[in-house]
């Protein structure tokens, strides 16, 4: 079985421990950054980085997708839908990563299928936007629409605040993504599914409202209640995904799922496990790749 890591980065504590993981079971894995993938129509082969042939891949984890222009992305995502036909199995699903790296999309289809997610308004106008503050109580918490580890995002509680930040954002041709700010007292919960099954969670704790590891927030262990664990395996099945973490705040007791990341890490919840969370996700994709899924 032959498995690429869609990444760029041999090194990186999550790359070494994938191919190492792989090479443990015996299966032959390479690194395949996405932006050295070509691609043939009419000849072969389909797929290709730099001189090397794809085609007789079993699978692609995907780690890391890296943004750029809309060409540019478009494409990437069109990569893995072309491997997908050749009969690759992708995890996770291009469909799926889509769903997920778009907030507001993510949040609209958690709604629907009965998921607790925080208020929240988009917009794109200036006007509308100051509007929708209002109505969030003067204390909201703005996201780019795409983004990850927690960055671009802004606490915002005062209407001049919200001006100046409104109006740069209008500036960039940016939606207007205001979620309501949920106090927590800095700590949330992530929690670690795969194939359909939560492996482990963790608190995450911080001196500010960030909590996210990579932001300095530091990891404690967590053990969720039954309905907790249901919850998030409900809100990857929503997106489709066959691995995920799902961020989490309480109000009144009550969970609100903020995020769902489409390719998240475990660096920080693998220091407070005893779960070989590296090990679960790489079972479920050859698991998934002998399946033909």
């Amino acid at each position: 079985m032959k498995v690429g890591i869609i990444s760029n980065d041999a090194k990186e504590w999550h790359n070494k421990r994938l191919l190492q993981a792989l090479g443990d079971r015996g299966v032959e894995a390479y690194l395949v950054p996405i932006t050295r993938i070509s691609s043939w129509i009419g000849a072969s082969p389909r797929l290709k980085a730099r001189e090397y042939p794809l085609d007789d891949y079993d699978a692609f984890l995907v780690r890391r997708v890296p943004g750029g222009s809309v060409e540019q992305v478009f494409y990437r995502m069109d990569l893995l839908r072309r491997a997908q036909d050749l009969g690759i199995t992708v995890m996770n699903k291009p469909q799926s990563i889509e769903k997920a790296v778009d907030k507001y999309y993510t949040c609209s289809l958690l709604e629907d299928a009965g998921v607790p997610v925080p208020k929240t308004f988009v917009t794109q106008s200036f006007a509308t936007a100051l509007q929708g503050f209002r109505e969030l109580g003067g204390k909201v918490v703005v996201k780019p629409l795409f983004g990850s580890l927690g960055l671009g995002m802004l606490r915002v509680e005062s209407l001049d605040l919200a001006y100046r930040v409104f109006r740069a954002l209008e500036h960039t041709r940016s939606i207007y993504y205001l979620q309501e700010y949920v106090p927590h007292g800095g700590e949330d919960v992530r929690i670690m599914v795969v194939g359909g099954e939560v492996v482990d969670a963790m608190k995450r704790r911080a001196e500010s409202w960030k909590t996210n590891i990579s932001g300095g927030g530091t990891p404690y262990p967590y053990t969720p209640e039954p309905a907790l664990k249901e919850l998030a395996v409900r809100a990857c099945e929503v997106l489709g995904l066959d691995y995920g973490g799902v961020d989490v705040v309480f109000r009144g007791g009550q969970p609100l799922v903020l995020e769902l990341n489409s390719t998240p890490g475990w660096r920080g919840l693998q220091s407070v496990s005893k779960q070989d969370i590296t090990g679960r996700i790489v079972d479920h994709l050859l698991d998934k790749a002998r399946r033909g899924g």
